[in-house]
């Protein structure tokens, strides 16, 4: 192998692995990216339709989903979240993908402690932040789940989360 070869082998050696680690710096952990991962693949319509229209990955996708769910698990009574998390393929991973209040990922219910409005959806801002989404986001997304658990699960459904996502 000649030296030019051997160069060119070690740069893109070198380059490889500062992009593992700037992906797995992004996503927080391994194990985050794996959560995230999982959850798109588990509700891929649901995320490719919040990719779509925040303009984020599917991993990012699938926490902000996870995160504003868990908001909605809070803030609801167990049967209600119930039947909100019927009408979603893939709830449990997408919690599972959701930001933790303490930074970590892979925490379901890491919103759960929040309380009131204001709080709630502060917390929801701040995960958005933690995968990289502009917090202003947030706005964007409730819609769009609104209107995939009123497709998937009916208007009463979609209520009760449009209602716990005010």
């Amino acid at each position: 192998m000649t030296a030019t070869v051997r160069s060119a082998f070690a740069w893109a050696a070198l380059f490889a692995m500062f992009s593992v680690a700037g992906a797995t710096a992004r996503a927080g952990d391994p194990q985050s990216a794996t959560a995230a991962s999982a959850a798109a693949k588990a509700s891929p319509e649901l995320v490719g339709a919040l990719s779509k229209e925040l303009a984020a990955t599917p991993e990012q996708s699938a926490g902000a989903a996870g995160a504003l769910f868990s908001l909605a698990k809070s803030r609801l009574k167990p049967e209600e979240f119930s039947q909100v998390s019927s009408a979603v393929p893939g709830m449990a991973t997408l919690l599972k993908a959701a930001p933790a209040a303490g930074g970590a990922v892979g925490t379901s219910g890491a919103l759960s402690q929040l309380g009131g409005s204001a709080a709630g959806l502060a917390g929801a801002a701040s995960a958005f932040s933690k995968l990289g989404l502009k917090p202003e986001l947030v706005s964007k997304a409730v819609p769009i789940l609104t209107q995939f658990v009123t497709k998937s699960g009916g208007a009463n459904v979609g209520n009760l989360l449009a209602q716990a996502l005010k």
